[in-house]
């Protein structure tokens, strides 16, 4: 409105120019009639001709011109209208509550709406919100599909004075309003994705047990096998248009476009079973393992994505598929059992690695998991007598000792055998973390659930031994990952570590001890998990002086948590039929979370069912124990959780809800396992 006020001072100024001559043609005049009044004479005649048609001028043309303006700026106004209209953009205008009070031809098209009818932009695009309506300055930008096209909806805010009396006035009545533009998007996103569907995709398969599922066949049908393998394998990989090269024995490479993905993703990669289905005398099934790299910025980089994807899968026991995509991983399968490997060959590389990285260093610091139990302990304790044996400074540190530990932990205080600083908390242990200091992780390899995480980003070199499924968080900067899945528990790895890192270590009672008690624990007094070298490790720490009896002993229940353990089995749900649910009162309890633990593994003795889980309260976090014989992969409802674990054998911890919200979760994850087929 100020621009309008401008442009007609601007034209009452350009008509006054005439009158203001004629004052100056007056004057002038005047003037030379002061000096020769024959010269005024004759000028006088042509100053008031002058101002005659000056006046003519201003009266007459004046009307002429203005009116010429207004017909001008009509017509302006309505060539501005048509193109508005006739324009092949869609454009609209809205108030501040989303109604459409104008639209031009192409918007109408699009929502199909009859001139002059009303819309609203919140029913006619619902990924429009009110909080995009209330934009006050920048443009609010929504992507949102109508009918078959996909469009990009802009709205741009329009602010609109009053009448001239309220522009003289402070700008206080202004009204919004909103220019909606759609942008189509169908042709360009149709595009993005045929560019998206044709990418590589990398993968590698890798045959978890071809030695052992060739043993166990007659010799002259070995071959027969092998090539039944290959013929899934290929028909498998072909059918999608992909193309797949044998790198060894039992190593493959394949290519495939990307839009296979999502039907082999809602397959769940059903190669999986069909190679277990190859039965041609064999007494093993055969099970694959799949790593698949996608969306990289490159092809080596969806290539190493597919190495990082099979490294997970082949961690986390096998018989699985893993897609890593950029930082998402994705997992599909571990049904199977983890194959356990009769060969210590690997045990005995990892300990002569951990015996040279433990040469360099002065000092030890050995962590475990928060909320340590007996298995955490335990290895901890034989990476002790490691170090010591190697005259290597050690610390083990604990910052919460549960009730299940302090027994066993009450065997190493004051005793003049070990030194008063064997056990540490996190503050202290940072303290002594300089160059030469080694951090040794036990039982644990997620870097947010270690008893001191601060720890790891202290000290430079690392070494993580576990027995866990590792999940996608996993400790990335480790030296050394000795990670086992088929291992029964961290205490069994190690006592196989301690036979082959030195020849003469001596182990103390109270050590053996204490990683017996780890296995036994872990093994619920070894009827989980359990294989060949679980009883070789026992037997080991055994003649060792490991006593049985004193052990039991240690770990007995006292009446407080009995009773709490009876009460979670009394008080559990059985649901679907076959899964125990149970919550452990934890009030009066010093560590309930083992309690709970505990009634998950009795919950299992109950005929039918698959598995138990059990919610514990503890300071404002519910923990949850879960456990399967065989049936079910506990790990995998876990992790959907947030947790982890291992097949048989899993938890997690659940923060900002109650009891009842956290069961309500655990059933919704059993429904969708159920659904998805992943729980036979």
């Amino acid at each position: 409105m100020r621009d309008n006020m401008k442009v007609r001072g601007q034209l009452r100024g350009y008509m006054a120019w005439p009158l203001l001559l004629s004052l100056f043609m007056i004057f002038a005049n005047v003037a030379v009639f002061l000096v020769d009044w024959q010269g005024a004479c004759m000028m006088l005649p042509f100053t008031v001709a002058y101002v005659a048609i000056s006046a003519w001028i201003k009266m007459y043309s004046s009307k002429r011109i203005l009116g010429g303006l207004v017909e001008f700026s009509a017509e302006y106004a309505w060539i501005q209208k048509q193109l508005l209209t006739d324009m092949a953009l869609p454009y609209a205008l809205s108030d501040e509550d989303g109604r459409v009070i104008w639209m031009n031809r192409a918007f109408q098209e699009i929502v199909e709406a009859e001139r002059g009818s009303r819309k609203n932009l919140l029913s006619l695009f619902p990924e429009v919100t009110k909080t995009d309506l209330a934009v006050e300055t920048e443009t609010a930008r929504v992507h949102t599909s109508f009918g078959q096209s996909r469009f990009r909806v802009d709205l741009q805010p329009i602010y609109v004075s009053g009448t001239e009396e309220e522009d003289i006035q402070a700008l206080t009545g202004r009204q919004k309003l909103l220019a909606v533009y759609l942008f189509d998007e169908t042709e360009i996103l149709r595009y993005r994705q045929e560019i998206t569907d044709e990418k590589l995709v990398a993968g590698l398969i890798y045959l978890d047990n071809y030695d052992e599922a060739l043993e166990s066949v007659e010799e002259v049908r070995r071959s027969l096998l092998t090539a039944l393998i290959d013929r899934k394998i290929n028909k498998y990989v072909g059918s999608m248009e992909g193309i797949v090269k044998k790198l060894e024995k039992d190593k493959y490479f394949f290519t495939i476009k990307q839009k296979y993905m999502e039907q082999i993703q809602e397959e769940r990669f059903s190669i999986l079973e069909d190679v277990k289905s190859v039965n041609i005398g064999n007494e093993m099934a055969v099970t694959l393992s799949i790593g698949i790299g996608v969306n990289g910025d490159s092809y080596s980089q969806n290539y190493d994505y597919a190495r990082t994807a099979i490294d997970m899968a082949l961690g986390r026991g096998g018989d699985q598929a893993v897609v890593k995509d950029r930082s998402r991983i994705q997992y599909y399968g571990g049904k199977a059992q983890q194959l356990e490997k009769t060969t210590r060959v690997k045990a005995r590389v990892k300990a002569h690695a951990l015996r040279e990285l433990m040469e360099t260093k002065d000092r030890l610091l050995i962590m475990g998991h928060k909320m340590s139990d007996i298995d955490s302990f335990g290895s901890a304790i034989g990476i002790y007598r490691i170090a010591t044996s190697l005259n290597k400074k050690s610390h083990i540190v604990i910052n919460e000792v549960t009730s299940s530990v302090q027994p066993m932990m009450d065997r190493f205080l004051d005793n003049p055998e070990y030194p008063e600083d064997l056990f540490l908390k996190g503050p202290q242990a940072a303290e002594l973390v300089d160059n030469n200091t080694m951090l040794v992780v036990v039982d644990v390899n997620r870097p947010s659930i270690t008893d001191a995480p601060e720890l790891l980003k202290m000290v430079k070199t690392i070494v993580v031994l576990d027995h866990h499924r590792q999940s996608s968080e996993v400790i990335t900067d480790a030296v050394l990952s000795y990670v086992e899945p088929y291992a029964s528990s961290a205490c069994e790895m190690v006592a196989e570590v301690l036979q082959y890192i030195a020849d003469g270590i001596r182990i103390k009672p109270a050590e053996a001890d204490a990683m017996y008690a780890g296995i036994v624990i872990d093994t619920n007094n070894f009827t989980n998990q359990t294989g060949v070298r679980t009883f070789e490790a026992a037997a080991y720490l055994r003649r060792s002086g490991a006593d049985v009896t004193r052990v039991r002993k240690l770990f007995r229940d006292d009446m407080t948590d009995y009773k709490a353990k009876a009460a979670t089995i009394t008080s559990a749900e059985v649901y679907r039929d076959a899964f125990s649910i149970g919550i452990c009162p934890g009030e009066g309890l010093q560590s309930p979370t083992i309690v709970g633990a505990q009634a998950a593994n009795e919950l299992l003795e109950i005929k039918g069912i698959k598995a138990s889980v059990v919610l514990t309260s503890y300071h404002d976090i519910i923990y949850l124990s879960a456990r399967s014989i065989d049936e079910v992969n506990v790990q995998v409802m876990m992790e959907q959780l947030g947790g982890g674990g291992h097949r048989t054998i899993a938890g997690a911890q659940l923060k900002g809800m109650s009891e009842e919200e956290a069961k309500r979760r655990v059933k919704d994850v059993i429904d969708q396992m159920l659904q998805k087929g992943e729980i036979s």
